[in-house]
């Protein structure tokens, strides 16, 4: 029974004809453009930490905390973008916002290299963290418009995985640019890296802006035929008309559950990715003193590995099994758990530590399967409702993550991280407990929509529950 129905998804994945093409279609034009979009992200916003350590602080003159004051900027610009991005991707064209957007932050990236003071970088990259919030959350808002609930999770896992390739390669890249450009023209190495970074988001602006196709029901793309067009608006659920963006809808967001279950969810689940977005395999090595400096950059590169693998793996396990997203907030649970009491225990060895890091990687893999939950689960509402709750639920996970980490994983608490470590315990009891809860509103949702559909409807239609959030028709 399993191996068929295994064959069945591989080997009939469509319903309709033509289908197939057109998904290979809105997959190469959305996917490339937003994955680069993602990758040079990650570039523009990482830049400094590279720069920093090759020669800008002592050439500005930092002085104190002044680094982590500009990082706390960029996360608050970065938090206060995100809902107006999405609401702008509902009422203007994806094809001319998102390249719009890598315009600014390109160009703010280039203009960094012409600064001399530290608090003329805080100025630039409060913008640039706005300006940035667009890419993340918007490009899940897009993936939710145009695919299935057969197809978001593996185009959510890919996108995802973009990010965490560039956290791997990132840091090489920024290095060879270093290395090879320190002194040219009289600027330094971290000046060039600024000018490059920010280039490098010119021909993928240009790209999107030609090419990218909008929403099924706003694309004017020349590669959609007519009949391409009207399938992909047939393949997602009829939603309500576009209605204004008053103090009425302000009350539709936060009377609904999907506002309040969702941004929690990711809440807690994006403080179980502690181990790995701070860095702690790094920091662990570090205060052992025994290791050299290429050890302490290469080893952790195997933390986001694991990553982008737990990442692909449960987005095409999920989908499979029709949208039962929640499956992995069990597994971050009992990674959570498991991984900090290993570095809890007085008698682990070094072995065991490494063991806990890499396997906490896997927790990745909730960034891809959570969007498309929260996708999946709003389908039948309104976009601009799905907007904000998307944006929203990064917005609040940015928000508490900001303190968070200064209060349980600073780099003076390694090795053991031992406040850390039972934060992360209770977290993931917490997210099991919340996933439970979430589970049981969103089927609950589901029985309701399926009772008014007979009714409307009559028996004579086929309805079909899809455990986690959807409901197809």
């Amino acid at each position: 029974m399993a191996f068929n129905r295994i064959r069945e998804y591989f080997s009939h994945p469509y319903e309709h004809p033509g289908e197939g093409k057109l998904v290979r279609k809105i997959d190469f034009f959305i996917l490339t453009f937003c994955c680069l979009s993602y990758f040079t992200n990650y570039l523009d916003r990482s830049n400094l930490a590279n720069a920093y350590v090759s020669g800008m602080k002592e050439e500005l003159g930092f002085v104190g905390n002044q680094y982590n004051q500009i990082n706390t900027v960029f996360t608050v610009g970065y938090v206060v973008g995100q809902v107006p991005s999405n609401l702008a991707l509902y009422h203007l064209k994806p094809r001319i916002f998102f390249p719009s957007m890598m315009l600014i932050w390109g160009a703010l990236t280039m203009v960094t290299a012409a600064v001399h003071h530290p608090r003329d970088i805080m100025a630039i990259r409060f913008f640039q963290g706005i300006a940035e919030s667009s890419t993340f959350v918007g490009t899940h808002y897009i993936l939710g418009s145009w695919y299935t609930a057969r197809e978001l999770g593996k185009r959510s896992g890919i996108f995802t995985s973009s990010g965490l390739a560039g956290t791997m390669f990132g840091g090489f890249l920024q290095t060879a640019i270093h290395s090879s450009l320190n002194g040219a023209r009289g600027m330094s190495g971290w000046r060039w890296l600024f000018i490059i970074d920010g280039l490098i988001t010119i021909p993928i602006a240009i790209y999107g802006l030609l090419l990218f196709p909008d929403t099924p029901t706003t694309t004017s793309a020349f590669y959609l035929s007519p009949a391409e067009r009207a399938l992909a608006i047939s393949r997602v659920p009829e939603v309500p008309e576009r209605r204004p963006f008053n103090f009425d809808f302000v009350k539709r967001v936060f009377s609904s559950w999907y506002w309040y279950g969702f941004v929690m969810l990711w809440i807690i689940a994006g403080e179980t990715e502690s181990f790995s977005s701070n860095s702690l395999l790094a920091l662990y090595m570090k205060s052992t003193k025994r290791y050299s400096v290429a050890q302490l950059n290469n080893y952790p590169t195997g933390v986001p590995a694991v990553g982008i693998v737990s990442t692909l793996f449960w987005a095409t396990l999920t989908d499979f099994l029709g949208g039962k997203r929640y499956l992995v907030g069990y597994w971050i649970g009992i990674t959570g758990i498991v991984t900090a009491a290993m570095i809890l225990n007085p008698h682990a060895s070094t072995a065991s530590h490494f063991g806990a890091y890499y396997w906490a990687g896997s927790v990745y893999a909730c960034q891809a399967t959570f969007f498309a939950w929260a996708n999946d689960a709003m389908r039948w509402e309104e976009d601009s409702l799905r907007a904000v709750v998307i944006a929203s639920m990064n917005c609040g996970s940015n928000a508490v993550n900001a303190w968070w980490s200064i209060l349980f994983y600073s780099a003076n608490f390694a090795p053991k991280f031992t406040k850390g470590m039972w934060a992360m315990i209770g977290t993931s009891i917490a997210l099991v407990i919340w996933t439970s809860g979430l589970l049981y509103i969103a089927m609950k949702t589901e029985k309701k929509r399926i009772a008014e559909a007979q009714v409307e409807y009559g028996d004579e239609k086929n309805f079909e529950s899809v455990p986690g959030g959807n409901v197809k028709v």
